[in-house]
């Protein structure tokens, strides 16, 4: 049976389950204010900034999600992976400290390090540099009022193309915050200890947000220690209705030991373990940064409304790793998009169109490593690139329930690199090297919505993904030969709320050709790129919230990931490395009327993953079970206990890639054992 029939089929199982408990029941019951599930019809609990962005969400024809703070306030919420890991179609598994893998629909998964693949934004701001390469590491999860999540093609409304669209995350403000002032104090296992104090203010016209972070620990293994402060400063100016002006800036300052990937003997023997070139070295990642943005939201009239914003960024790089890395980058940027919402002969319809241009540049030398100390010089490069997308996309009611849906995007990337040689350093050499991508990336869709609110969609849409300038990897002769990679994705799905089930699920195929895929020289060097021929990458996401009974409730997501390349030469059809064909998460939560709840759930990777292109190993799959519960002491107070992988299992939470693996690949990143914190949140 080809594996694309099968996926139909799991598809169509999956409809009709959904389908026959949408309407096993027919009372309406409210769905949570902590769902992560969009749908048409406004859920009364939540607040009003979160209902504005599920509402403006579902106009989309494919899979988004948006997350808010209600959802992960009360447990423990480091990172990325803590934040998003009730989206349904989200891969996000941490290997240390705050470096999180993210992926969606297979986007990026052979990077090593850091993202890329997916736009990672706050307030539109990109946390990418201007060449697509992303670090996740720099969001806190306790200055975000809200996440929107974009997969695949949905992304365009931020003149994204990218295979796996985009996350963004909203910063607080003066008006939506929930608060005046909040102090949070959590901690536990493995010295985790972290304060959080904000305030919010509003007077006339204007508003501020103000917060901070200092975040410390120990870490479960060796050579893991961190020391993370994050800062907020959001100012906003109203002049009426649906028109302000508002200031935004965000700092981080990040210092993070790195433990290092092992062998399976090694994982085997002591997960806990470093790896010894990562304490030889001293191995760890050091940054400050500060994102900027002067934004505003402007009515141009009744039909027409502009949001954009000018924005700066500066980050500064000490990475002790096979060598110290010493970077500096400057990024700067502006986008504009146009809201408009009228009729056309007499029927609805909306659109936006806009444009956004960025620029960067980045001094970046690396010298020899010694015990994480600078030694001599080893490489001087100067890297900018520069990238415009032009993009729109309008919905035509062809009826009062059926909208048709096009949209396409214009896109040019330049990427510029010289490089210098060192006196007495071999390897080093002069050289200018430019190169110019361009593309047109189209979007068809549909959507249909019942008077109800539940809706039925599909799209066609092309993205393109050009290589940054870490995967071209300059020789003295140029570039490495590293093409731009392109796919077309369909993808079809329903979301809504019927009685006491909220749903989502969205089904997918891409197929992708020059895929740029990553693997493991040496497990202290950065991966080295190749464009695959042919590849696929089809799959299922879905989620259920089931209100059971009074007080219960039953919340379950599953990602099924069939990515594979297709008659490759050297692989032929064998699967991917990194992403397990099935994960599922579900969590049972009582909440009392008294005021507490409890939550247990159970993280389960259902399927091994490989570990290379050549599928001779894989990791095994794994199920942690957590416990999560708090106690809302009075209107102002919140008292919560998370406790992860109650059972102590050792398993591994991530991979790296390798060509073909053997007893030596070090390509493995253990998860975290047993562990418990509890925290304290005081709003006033």
């Amino acid at each position: 049976m080809p594996p694309s029939f099968r996926l139909a089929l799991l598809a169509g199982a999956a409809l009709c389950l959904l389908s026959s408990a949408a309407f096993a029941e027919g009372d309406d019951q409210r769905t949570a204010v902590d769902s992560v599930i969009v749908t048409a019809r406004s859920n009364p609990e939540d607040p009003p900034v979160v209902a504005a962005a599920r509402r403006r969400l579902s106009e989309t024809p494919g899979g988004v999600s948006v997350i808010s703070q209600e959802s992960y306030i009360g447990r423990e919420a480091l990172a990325l992976d803590d934040m998003l890991r009730d989206a349904p179609g989200v891969y996000a598994q941490r290997k240390w400290g705050g470096d999180v893998r993210i992926s969606i629909r297979g986007s990026g998964i052979g990077n090593a390090n850091h993202n890329r693949g997916l736009l990672l934004a706050q307030d539109g701001v990109p946390l990418n540099e201007a060449d697509g390469y992303g670090d996740s590491q720099i969001a806190d999860p306790l200055n975000t009022r809200y996440a929107e999540v974009y997969r695949g093609g949905n992304a365009l409304r931020f003149g994204g193309a990218l295979l796996g669209g985009a996350i963004n995350m909203v910063t607080p403000t003066g008006r939506d915050a929930g608060f005046d002032n909040q102090v949070r104090v959590d901690g536990g296992s493995y010295g985790l200890f972290r304060e959080h104090i904000a305030l919010a203010r509003q007077s006339g016209d204007w508003d501020v947000y103000a917060a901070a972070t200092n975040q410390t620990a120990q870490g479960w293994r060796s050579q893991s220690q961190q020391n993370i402060q994050f800062g907020s400063l959001n100012i906003g100016r109203s002049f009426g209705q649906d028109r302000e002006v508002r200031v935004i800036v965000n700092g981080s300052n990040i210092n993070q030991e790195i433990p290092g990937a092992l062998t399976l003997a090694q994982f085997q023997a002591d997960p806990r373990q470093t790896a010894a070139a990562n304490a030889n070295g001293d191995q760890g990642r050091n940054q400050r940064g500060v994102r900027g943005s002067l934004a505003t939201t402007w009515r141009l009239n009744e039909t027409l409304v502009f949001q954009g914003a000018v924005y700066g960024v500066w980050k500064d790089l000490d990475h002790p790793i096979f060598q110290v890395i010493d970077q500096q980058s400057r990024n700067y940027g502006a986008f504009g998009r146009f809201d408009w919402d009228g009729q056309i002969g007499g029927k609805r319809a909306d659109a936006f169109f806009g444009a956004w241009y960025r620029t960067g540049d980045m001094d970046s030398n690396f010298y020899v490593n010694n015990r994480g100390a600078r030694g001599a010089p080893t490489s001087r490069t100067l890297q900018n690139a520069k990238a415009v997308d032009v993009f729109g996309e309008g919905r035509f009611f062809v009826t009062d329930r059926v909208a048709l849906v096009a949209g396409a995007t214009w896109g040019q990337a330049e990427r510029d690199y010289t490089s210098f040689a060192i006196p007495g350093v071999a390897s080093t050499f002069n050289l200018k090297a430019d190169k110019t991508y361009d593309w047109i990336s189209p979007r068809v869709g549909l959507l249909w919505q019942d008077e109800a609110g539940d809706q039925v969609f599909a799209n066609l849409t092309r993205s393109v993904e050009p290589p940054n300038l870490g995967s071209m990897s300059p020789t003295n002769t140029g570039f490495a030969p590293v093409q731009a990679q392109d796919a077309w994705t369909g993808e079809i799905g329903a979301r809504g709320h019927r009685g006491p089930f909220t749903y989502d699920l969205t089904v997918y195929r891409a197929n992708l050709k020059k895929e740029m895929l990553q693997y493991t020289v040496n497990a202290s060097i950065p991966a080295s790129t190749f464009n695959a021929d042919k590849t696929v990458h089809q799959g299922i996401e879905a989620a259920l919230d089931w209100a059971v009974a009074p007080h219960w409730r039953l919340r379950q997501t599953w990602t099924y990931s069939d990515f594979r390349f297709d008659g490759d030469v050297q692989f032929g059809d064998n699967r991917l490395p990194i992403v397990p064909k099935n994960f599922y998460r579900s969590e049972v939560r009582y909440d009392d009327p008294r005021g507490w709840f409890v939550a247990p759930s159970v993280e389960w990777s259902a399927t091994d993953q490989w570990i290379d292109y050549a599928n001779t190993k894989a990791a095994p799959g794994y199920a942690i079970v957590n416990l999560n519960a708090g106690w809302k002491v009075t209107p102002a107070v919140l008292l919560f206990v998370d406790a992860r992988n109650l059972a102590d299992k050792a398993y591994v939470s991530n991979t790296q890639a390798a060509i073909t693996w053997t007893a030596a690949t070090a390509t493995l990143w253990p998860g975290d054992g047993r562990s418990v914190f509890g925290g304290v949140t005081v709003d006033f």
